[in-house]
């Protein structure tokens, strides 16, 4: 096979934050890339590349995944979410990034898409997390203006929130 055949595009296609999304992608286009640039989902960042700093941090199936380090062909059939997926409506913050608002996490707002992405998902899976645990999870993500106690005390914040939540949701039921 020839360099040129190699490089053709292949049609990808995906659930994204519940609706249905297709786009070309050659064999080596990474996820965060496909993203960006053939369905327009911005709110992924591309920071280091290299899976380091977290700004990538998406869930495919359910897992925390950087897709900088994630190929589009790779996510064709799954069930991806990303940052534009968190609010429950176009016009309405979800819990966790009402109390990022609240508690200025975020400044130049690079980092924050992968937080709140790993945020949320911990949340979901931890719904009592102390401080040392989410100091735990943000130590795969990079964030050089909060100094991360903002963050911090917004995921704890968030976390209570939703605790509430959810009480009154079973008391309901």
């Amino acid at each position: 096979m020839s360099r040129w055949q190699s490089m053709r595009r292949h049609l990808v296609g995906f659930t994204l934050n519940g609706r249905q999304v297709q786009g070309e992608a050659e064999p080596r286009m990474l996820l965060s890339d496909f993203l960006r640039q053939q369905i327009g989902a911005t709110g992924t960042h591309v920071g280091c590349e290299h899976g380091v700093c977290g700004a990538c941090t998406i869930i495919v199936d359910g897992m925390l995944t950087r897709a900088c380090l994630t190929l589009a062909m790779q996510a064709d059939g799954c069930d991806l979410r990303t940052v534009e997926g968190i609010a429950p409506s176009a016009d309405r913050l979800g819990v966790l990034q009402t109390a990022f608002r609240r508690h200025h996490a975020l400044q130049c707002g690079f980092c924050t898409a992968g937080i709140l992405m790993s945020l949320d998902h911990f949340l979901q899976h931890n719904p009592s997390p102390d401080e040392s645990k989410i100091r735990g999870l943000l130590s795969g993500h990079l964030c050089r203006c909060t100094g991360y106690s903002p963050i911090i005390r917004a995921a704890l914040e968030a976390a209570a929130e939703l605790a509430e939540i959810q009480m009154h949701e079973k008391a309901d039921a």
